[in-house]
């Protein structure tokens, strides 16, 4: 899985375009990150900035335009309709895929000690980075704004988690953290009545409705505070109302934790609703991007509900989840530009051929790709054909009691794929930076002692992708045996072609394993690996054999 990251840095200028545009500039020519929207507001002269990248690249990129914006931006002299304390008011990482949480509190300390230290702009830490539990609310350390910041960074207190406990005029002060991905989301009723959208709307959102008395008198406590009935779902904020230029109620949201409450059993529980209510809920709406693991969890949900195998590809998962929600209601949902990880590009150069292009490439002296990515290529086929067969079974007359089996390996060997299928990639570009390394000059001992240092190093690296391929093959024919012995018996075959699949690719990968070892100096290197990869061969290739015979009897048995 990509490792990918998404940050939000606000920035204090939302007028001058072209500041604005000095600072997403530093983005956008930062290597490994995308810039994904830019929107200026003028009165609030505020500019909220979203891109999306590699953990490494996600923090230079944010670093680079901190730096812009202490260099271009006067904090001294802004004003603006929204609360703000510097130049980079706040800038968040929120994990998107391949990171955690805890990742991307690792990330905003990072940006916020070189912030402090390269930049002399105080850093305070909030949401999940908060180093005090009252600093996790970025209202309270944005209280007093950048009006009372002076005074506030006299305050022992209120002493920096990064950088001077000293006011600087011109920069302010920047809040550094870590949040949960915010998906924008809004359900459409086939009514115009707005009192509809704001009954369920008050009934799932978190914070719930006002609790009355049977007159209607708002029940209070004993200060006086007004009690609230709360509502269906945990880190969910919604509001009912009319759209004019569709002609129908929405119920419109923020759910600002997708794990804690993902949009299909919002959608599920706004469907049973409007329904007791006489309203019939039409599709809903994605307001910006959305993670594609929710996408995921959302195909998979309704899979189960219909019954069938959540072991398809992503993209039938997508495509469930699309059509269940009624996501191209209002417009056409494309996933190229609504999936966040979709904006940066997916697969490589090779995986993203059509067959005949590859094999065309593969036919001539070009020096990759090679039998490495054909190895991989075996593993990926191996893979699809398991999960062919477990769907194949699942659901079918006299396979019931292998339902939840056949689901488990259809997941599992679609996954395989996946992997299996970036190592085609993998592999010839391992290979490549091996060429690249080989043509590193050598005409100072420096640059000779440097040369076999990356030579070393990009051979290893070259040695381990096989190594992974061989690993992998292990489980892909265990899956294989499973569909073979468990699977629809019509597709035997079919499940002998896996395994003797996976076989290939074990057998490939370990000749190619083998031939670049006697390029690396490294004598322990070597030794162990080596001997994992002539042990995972033995295994593969046993239980292939006995995966193919298992296939060929039962073939016997229906002639």
């Amino acid at each position: 899985m990509m490792k990918l990251v998404e940050c939000v840095p606000n920035f204090s200028e939302g007028r001058d375009m072209s500041k604005i545009n000095q600072i997403t500039g530093e983005i956008e020519k930062t290597e490994g990150v995308k810039l994904l929207d830019v929107d200026p507001g003028k009165d609030t002269n505020r500019t909220v900035v979203t891109f999306i990248g590699t953990p490494e690249g996600a923090v230079e990129a944010a670093f680079r335009a901190i730096a812009k914006a202490a260099e271009v931006l006067d904090m001294s002299k802004h004003t603006g309709a929204h609360a703000r304390m510097g130049a980079t008011d706040v800038c968040p990482f929120v994990p998107v895929s391949g990171v955690t949480m805890e990742d991307c509190i690792e990330l905003a300390r990072r940006l916020g000690e070189r912030v402090g230290r390269e930049l002399d702009i105080p850093v305070y830490l909030y949401e999940e980075a908060a180093t005090k539990p009252e600093w996790k609310n970025l209202a309270t350390v944005r209280a007093g704004e950048y009006e009372g910041l002076a005074d506030k960074l006299k305050d022992p207190e209120w002493k920096p988690d990064f950088g001077p406990a000293k006011f600087n005029p011109r920069t302010g002060a920047t809040v550094i953290g870590a949040r949960e991905f915010l998906i924008a989301y809004n359900i459409n009723l086939n009514t115009r009545d707005r009192s509809v959208a704001r009954e369920i709307a008050f009934t799932i959102r978190e914070k719930g409705r006002l609790k009355r008395d049977a007159d209607g008198v708002i029940v209070r406590d004993e200060n006086g505070k007004a009690l609230r009935i709360p509502g269906t779902f945990k880190a969910c904020k919604a509001v009912g109302w009319y759209m004019e230029d569709f002609g129908r109620a929405q119920i419109s949201m923020n759910l600002v934790n997708y794990k804690i409450t993902p949009p299909h059993l919002v959608f599920d529980e706004c469907s049973r609703m409007a329904e007791q209510m006489g309203a019939r809920v039409t599709g809903s709406e994605l307001v910006g991007l959305i993670p594609l693991e929710a996408m995921l969890q959302a195909g998979r949900y309704y899979l189960q509900k219909q019954g069938k195998t959540t072991g398809v590809p992503e993209s039938e998962l997508i495509h469930v989840a699309v059509l269940s929600m009624g996501l191209g209601d209002l417009y056409p949902f494309e996933p190229g530009k609504k999936i966040i990880e979709y904006q940066f590009e997916r697969g490589g150069n090779l995986t993203g051929m059509k067959v005949d292009a590859f094999t065309e490439l593969l036919s001539t002296d070009a020096p990759a790709p090679g039998g490495g990515s054909v190895a991989a290529l075996c593993g990926a086929l191996s893979g699809a054909l398991s999960s062919m067969v477990a769907s194949l079974t699942h659901g079918k007359k006299g396979y019931e009691e292998t339902n939840e089996e056949m689901d488990r390996i259809g997941v599992e060997a679609q996954s395989l794929k996946d992997e299996f299928l970036a190592d085609v990639d993998r592999d010839t570009e391992a290979f490549n930076r091996v060429m690249d390394a080989m043509r590193l000059p050598k005409k100072t001992d420096e640059d000779k002692a440097a040369r076999i240092e990356a030579i070393e190093m990009t051979t290893k690296e070259a040695t381990l992708v096989p190594l992974g391929v061989l690993r992998r093959t292990e489980r892909a024919v265990e899956l294989a045996e499973g569909v073979v012995k468990r699977g629809n018996r019509n597709s035997v075959s079919d499940a002998g072609v896996a395994a003797l699949t996976a076989r290939t690719a074990a057998e490939g990968a370990y000749l190619n394993v083998r031939i670049n070892l006697p390029g690396i100096e490294d004598e322990k290197f070597k030794r162990e690996t080596l001997k994992e990869a002539e042990k995972l061969r033995k295994v593969v290739v046993k239980r292939s054999e006995e995966a193919v015979a298992a296939a060929e009897k039962i073939i016997s048995e229906e002639e």
